[in-house]
This record gives C-alpha cells, structure tokens and sequence, in this order.
C-alpha cells in the first residue's frame, strides 16, 4: 500500500497562523512608560512648586523675627484674679453642662498668653490687637520653614533649612471645627510687602489651639463649645447643651489650596486615562492591520 507523500510547502500552508501579534508586549510597555512618566511629572511639578513657593516667601519674611510686646502681670494683679475666677466659673459650668457664655476682650486674651503656662509657646510671638466685631487683627512673628539645603557639619540630618519669620498683622475671624477653636483668615498684612493669596488659603484656616487638644482642662472646654463669635470689641464663647458641636467649617470655607491641589490631582488623572485609551486605540489597530495582512487568503 502507497502512502501519499504531501509536499512540504503544503504541510506549511496547513499549520496554524501565528498569533505573535496578540502577544505582543507593546501595549504593556507603553502603559509602563506612560505611568512612569505621569509619575515623573508630579514629582517635577510638586518640586518646582516647593522652590516657587519658598522664592515667594521670602519676599514677605525677615531673616529674624520681630519683637511682639507681652504684657506685664506687675500692676494688673487684681484683673488678672477676676480673670481667672471668671476663667474658673466657665470651666465648671461646661463640665455641669450647664449653659455657659465667656466674653473676653483683647486685653484678656493678652493676659491668658502672659500668666499661664499652657500658653508660652505663643508668648513673644503673638498678640491680639484689636477686635472690631467683624474681625480679630493680630500681630505676629511666627517661624517659617525656609529654602532646603545641605546641613552644615554641626547639624544635624543632612538636609535642612534656614528659618524665615512672618512679621506681619493676621486679620481673622473665629470658628469652631471638630472641637478645636481656629481662625479663618481674611488678610495679611506684611509692612512693605504683598502676601500672595495663595499662601493665605494655605495658611487658612490656621489651627492656634490644635496643641491644646490633648491638654486634660483645655481640651475638654474646646469640645464642649458650640458657638464662637465676635460681638463688638469681645470674643464671645458659648456652650448650650441642647446644641450640638460643629463638626466642620461648611463647604463654603474649605481651603482653597486643597481645592486646587485636587484640581491638579485630577487633571493629571485625566491626562493619564487619555494617553491609557489612545495606547489601547492603536494598540488593537495595529494588531488588527497584522492580523488581516497575516491572514491566508481564501480561495
């Protein structure tokens, strides 16, 4: 019996097609390369920010800080003992939960950052001013971080920064959020200088007694307040135990630096879903010109 022989260029035209155009890697790679360099963008971005924003601060800061008066505890004793009993009865009618209402002036504020402890931090580096029922004025000389650069050989770490100072006048007004007394600022005023308002929405809403949160008598005062606002030339604090303690500022007072921050966020993930799509695009047009120019004609 003879078995027939199929010639060999035959036996090719029988084999499957090749499909190496379905596993090719270069959709894969692109989408690597394409996230990589998204990447690499919002770190480029983020450090041209950070120097951009360091160059403006230095327009409206001073190598030292300025000198901020305290005031003096030598011949306001009898003031600052009614102060303290009228400090001392609001405490106790917060921790009664009883309805409570403190009034105090600018002066008061002044002697509070003076006499206690709990406030040295702030002493020599920050004074109230003035209170005008619309907005609190503050002076202040607050540390900034400067520049980055390498750390000397007494140091240490290996990068730091030479400090800046803001010497400038704050205008603000008080709000409460999450138990934390804050303040939202309107202005600063620098003498000479221009505060870009963007460093201002940075700044706002700035948290002065965010490290009174933990302290045992101060913290729980904060918490319990439900209302903070100005009358006239005093800044009124109140507690009514049928009200419940804001938890945020509202919409209409979120930082406008986070706002832009996700703005930017967003477009770069925007950019990235578009170059992700055009990839895929002519990914699947080539793979589809390779399959119709492999394919065997029919006969």
């Amino acid at each position: 019996m003879m078995t027939r022989r199929i010639p060999v260029r035959s036996m090719n035209r029988l084999k499957p097609h090749s499909r190496s155009s379905s596993r090719s890697p270069f959709a894969g790679c692109a989408l690597l390369v394409a996230a990589l360099l998204v990447i690499c963008l919002l770190i480029g971005f983020s450090i041209f920010s950070l120097f951009r924003q360091f160059n403006e601060i230095v327009k409206f800061t001073a190598e030292s800080p300025a000198a901020v008066e305290v005031s003096s505890l030598d011949a306001n004793e009898g003031a600052l003992n009614r102060l303290a009993e009228r400090l001392e009865s609001f405490r106790q009618q917060l921790a009664d939960r009883e309805r409570a209402e403190l009034a105090l002036s600018a002066e008061d504020l002044n002697r509070i950052i003076a006499a206690y402890e709990a406030c040295r931090d702030l002493r020599g580096t920050l004074r109230v001013t003035a209170m005008d029922g619309t907005a609190m004025k503050i002076a202040v000389a607050f540390p900034l971080n400067g520049k980055p650069r390498l750390a000397h050989k007494d140091e240490p770490g290996w990068i730091t920064s030479t400090p800046r100072y803001l010497n400038a006048q704050l205008v603000a007004r008080p709000a409460l959020r999450k138990g934390e007394l804050v303040l939202l600022l309107d202005a600063i005023d620098v003498p000479g200088a221009s505060v870009p308002r963007e460093f201002i929405d940075q700044m706002s809403p700035y948290r002065i007694t965010q490290r009174y949160l933990t302290d045992p008598v101060l913290g729980p005062c904060m918490a319990a307040l439900t209302e903070v606002h100005l009358a006239g030339d005093q800044l009124v604090l109140t507690h009514v135990p049928s009200q419940a303690p804001p938890k945020t500022l509202g919409k209409k007072l979120i930082n406008h630096a986070s706002r832009r921050l996700f703005l930017v966020l967003g477009m770069a993930a925007v950019a990235f879903l578009c170059l992700v799509a055009l990839i895929v695009f002519f990914s699947r047009r080539r793979r589809a010109k390779r399959s119709s120019s492999d394919s065997p004609p029919f006969l």
